[in-house]
């Protein structure tokens, strides 16, 4: 017995500015596409409100959640838009070290929320009504299922009500995020000239940041993690730091941060979600796994330049991460990965790599991606595939559970949310889920963003953490940006 009620509007605004009319509900998510691209990025989903909401920690914690998803699964019906209800969340990296069994070793300095509640392994809302934009035909679709009520007229009574409170919602007048802005540019203010963000990223070192790992420090462990390699222990190790950034005596707004940062650099699978005590404010380029109709995809991301001052410079640096044997090698390691762990819920023969080292740019780099498909076994569903690959190979190293042992040794702090995933999975079974790199957390007084690159057999120290700081640039900027933005309000009113 399935109900869905669908109420289509023409729509040619932006996600984040339809996301902020509800901006006060509980548990509001952004999935969000800002780097339109029919393939990767045709569509932003909004939802909020849940009827139902799910939080674990520990090695019960999938499927614990895979019995609760289980009471509202339903076959899969026709729709106007890939995600029509279902549930969104997080499930983080930590809880790959319990499915894999891995002796916990760092130091999990994040476990507590600010109301002192231990923070979970992963956070999903359970929701019936789901807005979706089609950036390629700009529709609005707002879908109402009814969940979770059983009985067909209590379902369909319920998702007409829940269908109406949002038409009215939307009508009514609302208060749009506040940044300045002239175009698609933030007015930064420096003196007495108003500048873009891109001025700010060049600041150094991290003033107003403070890392897990001194500079000697991480240098130092990336000559362990190479002492690994060349004794045979792995082939590949994705090593991160992380920066805090205090943000007491100011008034943090997470949808305001968010969207400077996906304006500072448009990504296909960006996102926002309040967690409660915690908001995810995500922009990932990669995508961890896609399920629809049986095919099930994964998109691994190896291989980091930065961007030019100018055309040529960029044209350079693009030819230097195609010619780059390290990052042609460090590719294809982690591409071989996932084929394998699709291989373990696939059909056999049906694994194939799609693409291989497609450069992909984005404002702030150029990001080398492979693509592998397969077709989930009929005996399998989304919550094995999600067993079979989690986490992604691009962030952890080859062989993956060595690699994520000596990652548990060697990083200094539990990563939580970082490098985990946050997506969706429809009351059908399909999925969508990005890697929640690039992303920051922000819980209590404090800011945390993570960054990391693989490292090889011919890595070096310095540049492996060179590396890092190119990929923390853009969260850099946005930050330094917001205060900016704020000052530069104050002083334009």
């Amino acid at each position: 017995m399935s109900v869905l009620l669908t109420k289509t509007y023409d729509f040619s605004g932006d996600a984040l500015e339809l996301c902020a009319r509800f901006r006060n509900e509980p548990y509001l998510f952004c999935l969000d596409s800002n780097r339109f691209d029919q393939g990767q990025g045709r569509y932003s989903f909004i939802g909020f409100d849940p009827f139902e909401v799910f939080q674990a920690s520990g090695k019960d914690t999938l499927s614990s959640l895979k019995k609760r998803y289980a009471r509202y699964s339903e076959s899969s019906q026709q729709t106007l838009t890939p995600f029509a209800g279902g549930i969104a969340g997080y499930l983080g990296y930590d809880y790959g070290l319990y499915q894999e069994k891995i002796p916990l070793r760092s130091e999990d300095d994040l476990k507590l929320l600010p109301q002192g509640a231990s923070r979970p392994d992963a956070v999903f809302g359970f929701y019936d009504c789901v807005l979706t934009i089609d950036h390629h035909t700009r529709k609005l679709h707002v879908t109402s299922s009814g969940w979770p009520e059983k009985n067909k007229a209590s379902r369909e009574k319920r998702a007409a009500a829940r269908l109406a409170d949002i038409e009215r919602a939307l009508a009514r007048p609302f208060a749009p995020l506040t940044l300045l802005k002239r175009g698609t540019q933030y007015l930064i203010k420096k003196g007495t000239q108003y500048l873009i963000p891109n001025e700010l990223s060049i600041v150094s070192p991290f003033k107003d940041f403070a890392s897990n790992f001194t500079k000697s420090e991480y240098l130092a462990t990336v000559r362990k993690v190479l002492e690994h390699i060349a004794a045979g222990d792995i082939y590949q190790l994705n090593l991160s730091q992380r920066f805090t950034c205090d943000t007491s005596g100011e008034n943090v707004d997470p949808l305001e941060i968010y969207r400077s940062l996906r304006q500072l650099s448009p990504v296909s699978f960006g996102g926002y979600f309040d967690a409660g005590a915690l908001k995810l404010i995500s922009n990932s380029p990669e995508m961890f796994l896609r399920l629809r109709n049986r095919r099930v995809q994964t998109r691994p991301m190896k291989g980091t330049r930065p961007r030019g001052q100018g055309i040529l410079e960029d044209q350079r640096l693009k030819n230097e991460i195609v010619r780059s044997e390290k990052d042609k090698a460090e590719l294809l390691m982690v591409t071989d990965l996932e084929r394998n762990d699709l291989g373990k819920v696939c059909d056999y023969g049906s694994v194939r790599v799609k693409e291989m080292r497609a450069i992909e740019e984005y404002k702030y780099v150029f990001q080398a991606t492979s693509s592998v498909e397969g077709t989930l076994r009929v005996d399998k569903d989304c919550f094995d595939a999600i067993e079979a690959c989690f986490p992604g190979g691009s962030i952890t190293g080859c062989p993956k559970i060595r690699a994520m042992e000596i990652i548990e040794e060697l990083e200094p702090t539990r990563r939580g949310p970082y490098t985990g995933s946050m997506g969706y999975i429809d009351f059908s079974g399909n999925m969508d889920l990005n890697i929640l790199i690039r992303t920051l957390i922000h819980c209590g007084q404090k800011i945390h963003f993570q960054v990391g690159g693989g490292i090889v057999a011919d890595s070096t120290p310095e540049g492996e953490y060179e590396e890092t700081l190119v990929k923390a640039r853009a969260l850099r900027a946005c930050l330094a940006g917001r205060r900016a933005c704020l000052e530069a309000q104050r002083s334009y009113v």
